[in-house]
């Protein structure tokens, strides 16, 4: 059972006057306002961080409300913890005596969950009158306020708060310290499964693929260029501009593609000091960052690596002469196939009606154009169009490219990112060992 609902609210923080659309957890005690100025506090964190931090604290307090006779706060979260991992149903009887009905959660997602409660309870510890607000029991009928406060306490005086530990050595650390609530250790993997676009149905995808009704998708083929040769991420290709894309000055015949940050971005109209403020002067549209995720334009944000002080980072292509076939495809598109909105804005790839293309409208156009080439579109395939990132770090580790610059030519603030998208295969190893034993 349910005891909570998430509500779409708008919040203003009275010290700024800043104004702010947010997710709400409601109690049968009101909405949680201390998870409300979490939340605005956090603003610049992603919409999908926000909506996770609401989920994560609404199964606590479900939780919380399904339970009884919890006289220590320990006990609870404990339980709380292990009912994350291994449910809550009674497979023998067909029931839920706490009436939720769980199934068990991957070990990975139960740590998010715990993640997300803990950064929350410790946000909790450190606002002012925090230390008057923590005094009733919590198995007392108290207002969820205070009960989220008295976690914060238990946090704060113990040290033993919810552990979302990923290694056995991190463990064994932990449990020096005294840490008493930790979720069991999680399986060390080396996923063995390609998850990259097949090397060899690239060129049949953007070529084959997007023809629809005998005639060439350019815009389709542009974008899948950019995650394929290119390397971005697919919600970074929805926030570049038209003028972005420009002939590199240096090699004529070639594209020069610079992706800038969605809000802090240098403008292209000199007169505003950033992207957000050119879309707000200049246009009905926001940074796409900044919708809810449930919002058609929504697109997400990584906050990869910059390159420059001016807030973007280029596209390096891979094979570098994918450079040259890209901006033949892009003139393509611009001169026969891009609507001029009515309603004015800057963005790259546009819709049949002239606005802003979208993620949703993108998969499905990605999603036919891989059927047509008689492949199934699934993630452990590489099909799908995270596939194509991974191909083309799995190509630049062939290449033998670096460590540092797998991490620049892909983004990445830590050059250990890079390893999820550049580990050989079984296959690769014995083809390794085949070579050096000849």
């Amino acid at each position: 059972m349910k005891y909570t609902l998430k509500l779409a609210v708008s919040y203003t923080d009275t010290a700024s006057g800043n104004k702010y659309q947010l997710p709400a957890v409601y109690t049968r005690s009101g909405i949680l306002i201390s998870h409300l100025r979490y939340l605005a506090w956090y603003s610049e964190k992603s919409d999908s961080w926000r909506e996770k931090s609401v989920f994560s604290v609404r199964l606590l307090i479900d939780y919380i409300e399904s339970t009884s006779g919890f006289k220590k706060t320990t006990a609870l979260l404990k339980n709380f913890t292990e009912a994350l991992v291994t449910g809550t149903i009674d497979y023998q009887s067909s029931n839920d005596p706490l009436g939720l009905f769980w199934k068990p959660r991957d070990l990975t997602v139960a740590n998010n969950i715990l993640f997300h409660i803990t950064h929350y309870t410790d946000f909790l510890a450190l606002q002012e009158g925090y230390d008057l607000s923590h005094i009733n029991p919590f198995r007392e009928a108290s207002s969820w306020e205070e009960r989220m406060n008295w976690c914060a306490y238990y946090h704060k005086q113990a040290n033993v708060f919810l552990n979302h530990l990923s290694s056995y050595s991190k463990a064994q650390e932990a449990a020096t310290r005294k840490r008493l609530v930790y979720t069991p250790i999680q399986l060390m993997i080396s996923n063995d499964k390609a998850e990259r676009f097949p090397e060899d149905k690239i060129e049949g995808l953007i070529h084959e693929g997007f023809i629809v009704k005998g005639i060439p998708d350019y815009r389709s083929q542009a974008m899948t260029m950019l995650l394929n040769y290119g390397g971005l991420r697919k919600s970074e290709i929805f926030h570049i501009f038209t003028s972005d894309i420009t002939i590199h000055p240096n090699h004529e015949e070639e594209a020069l593609v610079r992706v800038y940050h969605p809000v802090y971005g240098r403008s292209p109209d000199p007169k505003y000091k950033n992207r957000a403020e050119y879309l707000k002067s200049e246009t009905t549209y926001k940074p796409r960052n900044k919708y809810r995720i449930t919002e058609r334009l929504y697109s997400g944000w990584k906050n990869p690596l910059m390159t420059s002080k001016e807030g973007y980072f280029e596209v390096i292509f891979n094979p570098t002469h994918k450079a040259k076939e890209f901006l033949s495809i892009w003139v393509k598109y611009l001169k026969y196939q891009r609507v001029e909105p009515d309603n004015f804005h800057p963005y790259a790839f546009t819709n049949d009606r002239g606005e802003p293309d979208t993620l949703k409208n993108f998969q499905r156009r990605h999603k036919r154009a891989v059927e047509r080439i008689g492949l199934e579109c699934k993630k452990e395939f590489g099909t799908t169009e995270h596939g194509h990132r991974h191909a083309y770090g799995y190509r630049a580790r062939k290449l033998g490219l670096t460590q540092v610059e797998l991490q620049k030519a892909m983004h990445h603030k830590s050059p250990n990112s890079c390893l999820i998208y550049i580990k050989p295969t079984s296959e690769d190893i014995r083809t390794e060992m085949r070579t050096s034993e000849k």
